[in-house]
């Protein structure tokens, strides 16, 4: 009797195994080769790169731009270090993904290729890969539409290193200037830092790092060359803003890093803001398939567009009083949002009624959206009076509010209605 054709599948599939058994071990576990980045980029030093050990891809630093339309840009750039333990980089995650992610809200990317040391390049190799790369894009910025005092610097882990040292160490010379590029600054105008490795001093530092950057195995927290080169001790007054991200549960590259130097740039009244996350391992990047910590990028552009980098415009004097039911507005707040989508946000307190703002920290010129958040539960104590956050002076209105915010000193006064 002939077998079910279901019983003979089972031989077949021996023979095929056996068929495959008798390949040569080589071919069972080629990798295929990764294809071809044919990618657009720039060599910083077209004629040969400071402290070059040949002509290798590896000897010759390069950025790769991640460009925009002229009716999609905003004028910001950013140079990006992708991490890697200053041995290896991170080129996808914390690089090409990067410069798309920037891209999608209007900023200009430039993903840099440094040396590394585990090419036998070290200090200040890295640095004048960085300063270069800085001053590479601001002698350029008229070419690329962007604006030469909105220049940023990120990176991630050991890249984030680096953006300190950018950050810290731009007047430090690490090269000899080659040709009208280095006559460009190379100070970056923000920062932005994930989970960098910034310590190179203490036992929270990463060891790895720290070997590849300085050359020597045997390198100790204590010794000079480590701390010349440990951010939180090269802060000034004159270092610039800085955005910095952190996970509690990243091991590798320990939170008292971003702790430190967020206490330095304390120290020294440097506009800066944290945010350190519960969960997520070192190395995450953007990470926005956790709904928590992948918060951190949106948080940056809301830092970014705070802090006029995303666009800039003329601020103006503001004061005004707000009444709700006929009270003054104990407690509360009114937010000044621009049509530009790029200019910041204005929020000031209201209290006792009255808010203001002088004209370095008061509302962008041009019309805003006005919003609320107010409240008179003080004065009432009535269950009905609880906070309101409106758009509106009541909720009869039928459009949202809006004021036209001139040059110098504007007054202002709203009555609203919650009932």
């Amino acid at each position: 009797m002939r077998a079910p054709h279901s019983l003979m599948r089972p031989s077949l599939f021996v023979l095929v195994l056996a068929g495959m058994s008798s390949l040569p071990c080589h071919a069972q576990n080629a990798k295929p080769e990764p294809p071809e980045d044919t990618r657009e980029f720039h060599l910083l030093w077209p004629e040969g790169a400071p402290y070059a050990h040949g002509e290798e891809e590896t000897d010759r630093p390069r950025v790769f731009p991640y460009l925009l339309p002229e009716d999609q840009r905003n004028g910001a750039a950013v140079v990006v270090c992708p991490g890697g333990g200053y041995g290896g980089l991170a080129a996808d995650h914390e690089g090409h993904q990067i410069g798309e992610f920037l891209n999608s809200f209007g900023v200009t990317a430039f993903v840099l290729h440094y040396r590394l040391g585990t090419q036998d390049y070290h200090y200040p190799t890295q640095l004048a890969d960085v300063q270069r790369a800085l001053r590479w894009v601001r002698h350029r910025a008229p070419e690329y539409g962007i604006d030469p005092q909105r220049i940023g610097v990120m990176g991630f882990s050991a890249g984030g290193h680096l953006t300190s040292m950018a950050g810290t160490l731009y007047d430090r010379k690490a090269y000899e200037a080659a040709d009208e590029t280095d006559q460009e600054s190379a100070r970056p105008d923000f920062m932005i830092l994930c989970y960098p490795v910034i310590s190179m001093s203490t036992d929270y530092g990463h060891k790895g790092s720290r070997v590849n950057l300085i050359g020597d195995p045997k390198v100790t927290p204590d010794s000079e060359a480590a701390r010349s080169v440990s951010s939180e001790l090269n802060v000034t007054d004159d270092t610039p803003p800085a955005f910095i991200f952190q996970t509690m549960e990243d091991t590798v590259v320990p939170a008292q890093n971003s702790l430190l130097f967020y206490n330095a740039l304390l120290e020294h009244g440097i506009p800066s803001e944290m945010h350190i996350y519960q969960k997520g391992p070192h190395g995450v990047g953007l990470f926005r398939a956790d709904p928590n910590t992948g918060a951190w990028s949106n948080q940056l552009k809301r830092w970014m567009r705070g802090n006029g980098i995303l666009g800039s415009g003329e601020r103006a004097a503001i004061s005004g009083e707000v009444t709700l039911d006929g009270l003054p507005v104990s407690w509360g707040g009114i937010t000044f949002t621009p049509e530009d989508p790029d200019l910041p946000t204005t929020t000031l307190r209201i209290r006792r009624g009255k808010f203001s703002a002088p004209a370095e920290s008061g509302p962008i010129v041009g019309k805003s959206a006005v919003t609320f958040e107010a409240s008179i539960w003080e004065q009432t104590r009535a269950p009905e009076d609880g906070v309101i956050r409106t758009d509106r002076l009541s909720p009869d209105s039928a459009e949202p509010l809006s004021v036209a915010v001139k040059a110098g000193k504007n007054e202002v006064s709203y009555e609203l209605k919650s009932r």
